[in-house]
């Protein structure tokens, strides 16, 4: 039972990675925070459970995790002494193709361009300087738009990720390299006609080449469990199974941080925020949706390249243009027969997801938002395409369509599970303003969701820096040397 005559520094309403991550950085300074979840258990979109038999873990959105590797913040903490631990597979990703060997994503820089081939110098060309200014870079990309720290940096990067997939692959003379830029501009929802989706492939690139995508041992809620276990060893607190339906039901606060969606936002607020701002709120334009597929395998799937089954990750789709026409598909309300697949494989590194020598294993493909339509079968045909026999090997599976995904976590509207469309017009102005994508008109009532920049993903940088804005405006703390404090 929650007590409302209990006054806190900050309240943070829910604890997704962005949540989590506003509570440690107020807590780190010594303030009173409490977070509450409507669920029984923290995490968001890292929540990992046994939804199909006992003893066998699925992620039921997250699974592979660039961007905390990445994340400047997530690894300024000691998550390592509260459990986490990660498991690097021997490629990042791979990319089959029908009539040649499949493209692989390596951790080596060269080693990738040497087998791109006639690729190979185009390919450092582009990469090399990119890891070389990684850790510059991170600080400006994974943030709101201000000055940027390294603007020549920021300014090499930003001339070539500002263009459209579909523009920047025809640097590439091969179809292995431009399906292998292609699977990686497709994490950002969007057709590959569209602007900065070139950003999306090269920081993804990026991550592969300076810290991997790893997947963490026991399933993706061992990460929020260690941000959740230091959260409190700095003497913050948890209230789960708490729904939050209006804020004059919260304990006095300085501070309320809503790692939310605007929808949720602006109906929890009502009472607070302008008619004008909730009508912004309204019109924030949500992203397309997902249906996803867990499975349970009698064996690991049977890939034509056996350099599949060295990737955490695989991304079955093709060519560039069939990737691109299915998400252009998408991006029309339709549905694509071929579509994009993301495909990740935790249990052939991770014996803790089963309980025996059976397998897991995670899917899913884009479709538009809201979509009822079921895709098992369109997901299974691509799969199947690259590893015949994929079927046979299926014992259980269970699916989950769009609006599964938002009756999981309210965040996810029809589907969306990016906090918002992430194209060009709303990358850096969401939820509203350019100027300040963190505060709301209504005093001490903040976003800290990906909702804000630099939007999804598992990096808890929109909570970080809705935090640090919150310390300067509501208690007087300018951000510090959290890097070397911390």
């Amino acid at each position: 039972m929650t007590d409302i005559t209990t006054t806190y520094d900050a309240i943070i309403v829910g604890s997704g990675p962005n949540g989590l991550a506003a509570g440690i950085r107020l807590a780190q300074e010594g303030l009173s925070v409490k977070i509450f979840e409507s669920e029984d258990t923290v995490g968001g979109g890292m929540r990992t459970k046994e939804i199909i038999r006992p003893g066998y873990l699925h992620d039921i959105c997250s699974a592979i995790h660039p961007m905390a590797i990445a994340s400047p913040f997530l690894k300024s903490l000691p998550l390592q002494n509260f459990g986490l631990k990660w498991i690097h597979p021997k490629y990042p990703a791979a990319h089959p193709l029908d009539n040649e060997p499949a493209a692989t994503l390596y951790h080596d820089v060269h080693e990738t361009a040497f087998h791109l081939e006639n690729d190979e110098k185009t390919y450092l060309s582009i990469i090399q300087p990119l890891i070389e200014n990684w850790d510059y870079l991170t600080d400006d990309i994974l943030g709101p738009l201000s000055i940027p720290s390294h603007p020549f940096k920021l300014a090499s990067f930003g001339f070539n990720g500002l263009r459209s997939a579909s523009q920047f692959q025809k640097k590439f003379k091969t179809e292995r390299a431009k399906a292998l830029y292609a699977g990686m501009a497709a994490h950002s929802i969007l057709p590959l006609n569209s602007l900065a989706t070139s950003a999306v492939a090269l920081v993804f690139f990026g991550t592969a080449h300076t810290g991997g995508w790893p997947l963490s041992i026991s399933g993706s809620q061992s990460i929020a469990n260690a941000m959740a276990a230091y959260f409190r060893s700095l003497g913050g607190t948890i209230e789960t199974d708490h729904k939050v339906e209006d804020i004059r039901g919260l304990p006095p606060a300085k501070a309320v941080l809503f790692d939310l969606s605007p929808i949720q936002v602006t109906r929890i607020a009502s009472s607070l925020l302008p008619a004008k701002y909730k009508k912004k709120l309204i019109k924030f334009k949500t992203g397309h949706g997902v249906f996803k597929i867990d499975y349970i395998l009698k064996e690991p799937v049977p890939w034509k390249d056996q350099q599949c089954s060295k990737a955490g990750t695989v991304h079955v789709g093709g060519t560039f243009d069939e990737i691109a026409a299915s998400e252009k598909t998408m991006d029309r309300n339709e549905h694509a027969e071929k579509p994009f697949v993301l495909v990740a494989q935790q249990s052939l590194f991770d014996e803790t997801r089963t309980p025996d020598e059976k397998h897991t294993l995670w899917a899913y493909c884009h479709v538009p938002n809201g979509s009822v339509k079921d895709m098992a079968s369109a997901i299974e045909n691509q799969i199947e395409r690259f590893a015949p026999g994929f079927r046979d090997v299926i014992e259980e599976k269970k699916a989950m369509n769009t609006f599964d995904f938002q009756n999981y976590n309210s965040n996810y509207i029809g589907g969306d599970i990016t906090g918002g469309r992430q194209d060009i017009t709303q990358l850096f102005s969401r939820p509203v303003s350019f100027f300040q994508p963190y505060a709301t008109p209504a005093k001490g009532l903040y976003f800290c969701s990906s909702s804000t920049p630099p939007g999804g993903g598992v990096h808890g940088m929109c909570g970080f820096h809705a935090a640090n804005l919150v310390l300067k405006k509501e208690f007087g703390i300018k951000q510090k040397d959290w890097k070397a404090e911390f």
